[in-house]
């Protein structure tokens, strides 16, 4: 029983990503969607808002450690991934 007690402490173990230079805490093994990272810096952020929102990432995994988030998507977190979300059509 020990060992799945260390495999679920495992599992809830904590990272740091940075939105816009703000540091948030996100489960190790849990992946994070484009309407999560928008909504940190946007909270008036709504997928029908009709404005187009661009979040680009660094400092993920090995296999593709920078790139861009588009809408409906999500990806895995790594310690230290930084985000950075712009937002264009505003009146």
């Amino acid at each position: 029983m020990a060992t799945t007690m260390e495999g679920i402490a495992e599992d809830k173990k904590q990272v740091t990503i940075y939105v816009e230079g703000t540091p948030h805490p996100w489960l190790k093994h849990d992946e994070i969607s484009f309407d999560q990272v928008a909504i940190w810096v946007y909270p008036d952020y709504s997928p029908t808002d009709g404005k187009a929102y661009t979040i680009t990432y660094e400092k993920g995994d090995n296999e593709k450690p920078e790139g861009q988030l588009v809408k409906g998507s999500s990806i895995k977190v790594k310690d230290g991934m930084t985000f950075h979300v712009s937002r264009t059509g505003e009146s």
